[in-house]
């Protein structure tokens, strides 16, 4: 049965605060760093007004924290690349224009960029946030064509910079982004299996735990393929928390949990037989064969709406703060730019906590507007202090975040010379309010009709991998590898199902979704998952652990899957 889905627009859920990310102080340290040793140099030699240049290289330290350092070394190096050449587009058009309106144009267009390439490659948070920060203010800093490759090149030496603060920790802990990823795996696999797969929140911790285990292995594999001991270890955990996914009423959560408490640091991993005839041989090629990156093209092409939304958004934005004669226009882009998220739903959620974030914000900063006229090392040391307030308070919620970012933004605009604090204020709390209003009334207006065809893409993939699952199943001797292969593959599918189905949910103007038969796909195939995992022998075979049976008789259907053809098991 279809429904359509309900315009809901919560306010208190949106504010609510998190648990804090277990690598919070990685980033917040990390960006201190990063930009503490620019600063200060400009400091010494008196030119603070180049600050906002080697920030912009600075702040690239905010991203690739989860990643492998192999992986890591790559994406920063692209965050610095794409970060030097919004600045030098943005750069260039203030040396060659000074009409605003073609500067907002730009920025949007810009930040329309920004927020399709950073979706598209899943750079991870901060995201285009920063990226268009730093774009959308250098279009209104005064410029000339004389001092662009100076200003590009400060950013090029300081992104350098960063890019080595946040590859150092990798001498000490050369594994530990992985380790983290494979806790988080038995972390959420320990909570799925004390549901039994029966007990209430089963489903949602379910997903929770599927899609922890899709992103360990996408983890390992963005180490690299080369042969590692280390590897191999977390590898042989992975597969336990995927037993424990598909037969969670044999596994004991508190020693997935021990597990995961021994991955912290950098002490022994625990060593885990393989389990199953053939298991060791199956790591790794089966799992890059069931993972394989989707091309760039395809990536893109659904990201098409939110392009438009954000193309749309920031210009109308910008345009509406020049109309009401706003000295700052690019906050208000900014704050339109930062709203959107992969649905309606969430973007309102954003808006709200940008909006909260930001107007507590400005109050900081008027309490602490009198501290960088003392001397310009507290202005350098207050920036600071607020750049490691946000990102250790930004994991909570983004409006707590936002109350660090607000008070630095408005303080690096004195780099350059002072300001009055109470003009600043009440630009910025005009421009939040304009970008707020104006985004999220894009976002409304550019429907997202592709989320539901991307469902239905979604439902036709999982379906067909559980049913070459089935078939390998209903083979008296199938493949060993083959069998892996499908299992992750059908493993890979259902997070995907589960992704696109939350994203199509909070999506608005939509025919109705086929919510029954999400959930009827993802049962059968989460009994398909639990039949392969006894037929390889990773569980004994005469238990009933069957994660994905309703209440009303789906008695035993995990032992008889893998005797059926593929039509009998059609959900």
């Amino acid at each position: 049965m279809s429904s359509a889905t309900p315009h809901r627009l919560p306010l208190a859920g949106a504010l609510r605060l998190g648990r804090p990310s277990d690598i919070w102080f990685k980033p917040a340290l990390s960006v201190v760093i990063a930009v503490a040793p620019p600063n200060l140099t400009l400091l010494a030699l008196g030119r603070l007004d180049l600050a906002m240049y080697t920030m912009a290289g600075s702040l690239c330290a905010l991203y690739g924290h989860n990643r492998p350092y192999a992986a890591r070394a790559r994406t920063l190096a692209l965050v610095v690349l794409g970060m030097v050449g919004g600045l030098a587009v943005a750069l260039l058009a203030s040396a060659l224009t000074t009409d605003p309106v073609v500067l907002v144009t730009v920025g949007a267009a810009l930040a329309a960029v920004q927020k399709t390439v950073c979706d598209a490659t899943r750079v991870g948070p901060p995201g285009n946030v920063v990226l268009t920060f730093i774009s959308s203010a250098s279009l209104f800093a005064p410029q000339t064509l004389g001092r662009l490759p100076g200003h590009i090149g400060l950013a090029l030496a300081a992104g350098a910079w960063a890019w080595l603060v946040c590859m150092a920790p990798g001498l000490l802990r050369p594994h530990g982004p992985e380790r983290r990823a494979t806790a988080q795996a038995l972390n959420a696999a320990a909570a799925y299996a004390g549901t039994r797969g029966t007990g209430d929140g089963h489903a949602r911790a379910r997903a929770a735990c599927a899609a922890a285990i899709h992103a360990a292995w996408q983890s390992l594999l963005a180490a690299g393929a080369r042969p590692d001991t280390t590897r191999r270890a977390l590898e042989h955990l992975l597969v336990r928390a995927e037993v424990a996914l598909a037969a969670p009423a044999d596994t004991d959560p508190e020693r997935l949990r021990g597990w995961a408490r021994a991955l912290r640091g950098t002490g022994r991993i625990p060593r885990v037989a393989p389990t199953g005839a053939s298991a060791d041989e199956l790591l790794g090629v089966a799992v890059e064969q069931s993972l394989l990156p989707r091309s760039l093209r395809h990536r893109v092409a659904p990201l098409a709406p939110l392009a438009v939304r954000t193309a749309l958004g920031c210009a109308l934005a910008g345009y509406a703060a020049l109309a009401l004669g706003v000295g700052r226009p690019y906050w208000a882009l900014v704050t339109a730019a930062s709203l959107y998220q992969a649905n309606v739903t969430l973007t309102w959620s954003r808006a709200v906590q940008r909006v909260v974030g930001n107007l507590v914000g400005v109050l900081v900063f008027a309490a602490l507007a009198p501290l960088p006229h003392l001397h310009p090392a507290a202005l350098v040391l207050v920036s600071l202090a607020l750049n490691f307030g946000a990102e250790a308070l930004i994991g909570r919620n983004y409006w707590l975040g936002s109350v660090c970012v607000t008070p630095m933004a408005l303080l690096i605009t004195e780099f350059a010379r002072s300001q009055d604090a109470a003009d600043l204020i009440t630009d910025r709390v005009v421009d939040t309010l304009i970008g707020a209003l104006v985004g999220f009334a894009a976002a409304v207006a550019v429907t997202n009709r592709r989320a539901g065809a991307r469902l239905d893409h979604a439902l036709t993939a999982a379906e067909r991998a559980r049913e070459h699952a089935a078939r390998l199943l209903a083979e008296p001797h199938p493949e060993p590898r083959a069998l892996e292969s499908a299992r992750r593959t059908l493993a890979a599918a259902l997070v995907e199902l589960r992704a696109t189905a939350d994203a199509a949910a909070g999506e608005w103007w939509q025919r109705a979704l086929p919510e029954e038969r999400v959930v009827l796909t993802e049962q059968a195939g989460h009994r398909t998952l639990a039949a392969t995992v006894r037929r390889q022998g990773l569980v004994p075979r005469d238990r009933d652990a069957d994660p994905g049976r309703t209440p009303d008789g789906d008695r035993d259907q995990d032992s008889q899957d893998s005797g059926r053809t593929t039509e009998d098991i059609r959900p």
